[in-house]
């Protein structure tokens, strides 16, 4: 393959390491070749994982059986071990139906979804953005088939990459209800994204339940990466809306109690979480890592700084 002169490298990497970021084919015009194309994640999730794929990477087993995923969201470190072709069996799932839905249908149907997405409906402009979200919100679940699983599909990824900031929140009723992010352009995944991102989910279990039911079959010698909504690290900061229901700390307790019984049977188990004093006592038995992580979610671009989280292991590094 030869690069034009300004083609945007962002889907490309040079064996198996990624493209550096802000090079284009204008920096070194005429000179790659056998670039391979890379999975992208489809959308962006509150919490995600992007910022933190060095150190997760850094901290993974050096072998496992079946990877499992229970709270996917974006599928940021799903989709680097594909690209680091560490990815063979696996089980992810989510309590959130919408993610399940969206996930289930890219495997199954990206054709019918890559069309469903050529629509002229999807605009970038505040207008289409609250019809569509009104739409979305209309497919009630009680009222959903499989005629409407590669429409909601659609609209998930179309309203999350143009609401504000990405967020997903939901009222009691159970409806979507971010507003119009105001974004520079109309920005929905190509047909062959899709097809990349089919392709590494065939052969994956997909599961819409609650996490500990998603990783009921794990055992000795699997990963489990958990990555649960965080602990809020201050009272006003207590976003955990994932589901109707929320992630109280209950959950987080249940979550951690978990965690201890699937390490008593030899699986290896990563967690991520912020670092605020609850968190740390519940996996204290534990390996914890501190790292830095930048989030986004603040609408002041300048306050979006440096925060600590932690990832915890029941393993050694390299082991």
């Amino acid at each position: 393959m030869r690069i034009s002169k300004g083609q945007d490298l962002g889907e490309y990497f040079p064996g198996s390491k990624i493209f550096p970021s802000g090079q284009s084919g204008q920096d070194l015009y005429g000179k790659i070749t056998n670039y391979v194309p890379v999975i992208t994640p489809l959308i962006k999730w509150a919490g995600g994982k992007r910022q933190l794929r060095t150190h997760l990477v850094s901290l993974l087993p050096a072998r496992w059986d079946t990877y499992y995923e229970p709270f996917i969201g974006g599928g940021a470190l799903l989709v680097e071990l594909a690209n680091l072709d560490r990815l063979s069996t696996a089980v992810i799932g989510d309590k959130n139906p919408e993610l399940v839905n969206l996930y289930t249908v890219v495997r199954d149907m990206p054709d019918a979804l890559s069309g469903e997405l050529e629509q002229e409906k999807f605009q970038n402009d505040e207008g289409s953005f609250n019809r569509l979200r009104t739409e979305f919100n209309a497919l009630a679940p009680g009222t959903r088939s499989k005629n409407h699983a590669v429409e909601r599909a659609a609209l998930l990824i179309y309203l999350n990459k143009h609401s504000y900031n990405g967020l997903w929140r939901v009222n009691r009723k159970g409806h979507y209800n971010v507003p119009f992010g105001r974004h520079k352009k109309l920005s929905l995944p190509s047909p062959a994204s899709l097809q990349r991102f089919s392709r590494m989910l065939q052969g994956i279990s997909i599961i819409n339940a609650d996490f500990s039911r998603v990783v009921k079959n794990a055992g000795q010698d699997d990963f489990i990466y958990f990555d649960p909504p965080y602990h809020p690290v201050s009272k006003t900061a207590a976003f955990t809306d994932y589901t109707t229901g929320g992630f109280t700390i209950r959950d987080q307790e249940r979550l951690a109690r978990l965690y201890g019984r699937l390490s008593d049977t030899g699986a290896k188990v990563m967690l991520s979480n912020s670092r605020v004093e609850e968190i740390e006592e519940l996996y204290a038995d534990f390996h914890i890592h501190t790292v830095e992580a930048k989030r986004f979610i603040n609408c002041n671009g300048q306050k979006r700084t440096g925060m600590f989280e932690i990832i915890v292991t029941n393993y050694e590094k390299g082991e």
